[in-house]
């Protein structure tokens, strides 16, 4: 039985399972692509940005930023953006850029989840109208060759259940693979937040006192530095001005005493 007699056979409950099927198709492949790329250079993003953290948050903030084609790279670059946030802010930061791209990764769930779901129904629909068919060509006759036609009209419709079921578990399996991949990037992400979060609260004490930000060198990361330097010059220029000497004529007390 080719292709084409397996739909004749299966009735028109196949065309449903036939679309059903290639949505899966290619929502799967598209998914296995993005994991794929996704796990070969996560763990390596990590480690580069926890490791510069450790001594130049300007680095760690770079490292980030050019990583942003990466999911771990965006969540990891959220807090390290902001202008000298206090722990609190920073860690807000992190759960917000965790939600957003954990909601990112879930992309094509609800198509698998259909296709789950309607598959084995659009199966048992088609059985039910083959049933209903091979019923309805018994009429008044109930000799031996009408009662073979409807054995074999029960087991023709039965093609539309097992192609449901098929399907179904198919996309089924590759739904559970994709959660066991999500569920372990919310473990990934949880693990680095908490430990750049460590790091930015050993070191913001020391930095927010000196009015410097991590990574204080660089202009992208800076958390005050320029106000400081203005502060420096302008009270360089005031002592200037107090140490100039006066011209004369210029105090009316001097003036008023060599008159006399």
């Amino acid at each position: 039985m080719n292709i084409q007699e397996l739909f004749q056979k299966g009735g028109p409950a196949m065309w449903p399972l036939l679309v059903l099927s290639i949505l899966s198709v290619s929502t799967i492949i598209e998914r296995l692509w993005f994991w794929a790329s996704l796990l070969s250079k996560e763990k390596q993003i990590v480690n580069r940005i926890l490791d510069a953290a450790c001594s130049d948050w300007g680095a760690a903030s770079e490292m980030a930023r050019q990583a942003n084609r990466q999911p771990i790279g965006r969540f990891l670059s959220a807090p390290l953006r902001l202008y000298n946030p206090e722990p609190d802010l920073f860690r807000l930061a992190l759960e917000a850029a965790a939600d957003e791209e954990l909601a990112s990764m879930r992309r094509g769930d609800k198509i698998l989840e259909a296709t789950i779901a309607l598959a084995p129904l659009l199966g048992l629909l088609g059985t039910v109208l083959g049933l209903m068919n091979s019923i309805n060509s018994i009429g008044g006759d109930i000799s031996t060759q009408a009662m073979k036609g409807v054995t074999d009209g029960i087991s023709t419709s039965l093609i539309t259940t097992a192609t449901g079921m098929i399907v179904a578990i198919f996309t089924l399996a590759f739904y559970r693979i994709f959660q066991a991949f999500l569920f372990n990037q919310a473990k990934i992400f949880r693990k680095a937040g908490n430990e750049l979060e460590l790091l930015y609260r050993q070191y913001w004490p020391a930095a927010n006192a000196k009015g410097r930000s991590p990574g204080a060198e660089h202009s992208n990361s800076s958390f005050g530095s320029d106000g400081l330097n203005r502060r420096s010059l302008n009270s360089q220029e005031s002592g200037e001005r107090l140490r100039e000497p006066k011209l004369k004529g210029s105090d009316p007390d001097v003036d008023s005493t060599s008159n006399n």
